[in-house]
């Protein structure tokens, strides 16, 4: 082994995703200083049979929360990468740092002590593209255009970049499944406080969204971002709902996630062509105003044929 060179330590991230009270949640820890962390943990080969396993028990053990579905995200393992090791240590292992995207409709679990559910758009402000946003919502998008932009400078490649992630000019439509890629550039150009801490240099004026431990918002950047992707040809996002919905509740979810506002009347067509759900016959009574059906998932989905996802016509 090279001088200097102590072996490679793997260490396991849990981005687990929920709706509590319409809003995208992900489920988070206290890390140093007090900052959000995803639930994580070292692997141990003598110890754990296998990734999965040994992230389900860590997740447990730090949140009290029992994990349903997982899938294998990606694995973070550049050398040299500018972001602290997930599992840092005095010996100067190489890290490499396993990400897991899981989600729950059991949100209403309460967590361990120091575990809560926090909303993921806190940590992406930015992401979110709904009409009748917060006022902030419009001055971050000056700030973040005004960083960008001069970062940018003279460099027609970083311009185009930025114009091209965050439709900085009519002639781009936003993309919401980019999101580790947006993340990565305001990091890039020293718009959040990572690039700041990983760096040592002086926080932005206003960096914008929560700051996460070592590298975990670009975890959970790669998770929404996946989710968000996923949404569009896997009906992913009846993995967050309760087993009966109304369609106002699915949309209000699907716009939770995509950060979108979605046009009601074509989701709802869309919804109805996909074959995905189907009427119960029941009325749900807490919609705060005239009766709506419930739904559930189609009985049917999943047999024989490709596997749907939902539409999502979003306003322009």
């Amino acid at each position: 082994m090279p001088s200097g060179e102590q072996g490679v330590r793997i260490s396991l991230s849990a981005v687990v995703i929920a709706l509590r009270d319409r809003r995208a949640c992900v489920l988070t820890t206290e890390g140093e200083a007090g900052a959000a962390a995803l639930p994580f943990g070292p692997f141990a080969p003598a110890r754990d049979r296998t990734f999965e396993l040994a992230l389900r028990a860590f997740v447990t053990a730090q949140t009290g929360f029992h994990l349903g579905f997982v899938e294998q995200l990606y694995t973070f393992g550049d050398a040299g990468r500018d972001s602290p090791r997930a599992t840092p240590g005095p010996d100067h292992r190489r890290e490499v740092s396993i990400g897991y995207l899981a989600l729950t409709a059991d949100s209403a679990t309460t967590p361990a002590a120091d575990a809560r559910w926090t909303p993921v758009l806190d940590f992406f402000p930015w992401e979110d593209r709904r009409q009748g946003g917060p006022p902030a919502a419009d001055a971050l998008t000056e700030i973040l255009t005004a960083g960008l932009r001069a970062w940018a400078g003279d460099d027609a490649r970083r311009l185009a970049r930025s114009e091209s992630l965050f439709a900085l000019t009519p002639a781009h439509r936003w993309n919401e499944g980019r999101v580790l890629e947006r993340y990565e550039l305001l990091y890039e150009a020293g718009l959040v406080a990572e690039a700041a801490r990983d760096r040592d240099a002086p926080l932005p004026e206003t960096p914008p969204g929560r700051a996460m431990v070592s590298d975990h918002r670009r975890i959970l950047a790669t998770g929404l971002g996946r989710l968000r992707s996923k949404l569009k040809y896997r009906p992913v996002l009846f993995d967050l709902m309760p087993s009966l919905f109304t369609l106002s509740e699915l949309q209000a979810a699907a716009e939770a996630v995509a950060g979108l506002t979605l046009h009601k009347q074509n989701f709802r067509r869309g919804v109805e062509r996909t074959g995905l759900v189907e009427a119960t016959g029941q009325l749900s009574t807490g919609t705060g105003g005239r009766p709506a059906e419930l739904f559930r998932v189609s009985s049917a989905e999943g047999q024989g044929g490709e596997a749907m996802g939902l539409p999502l016509p979003a306003q322009r």
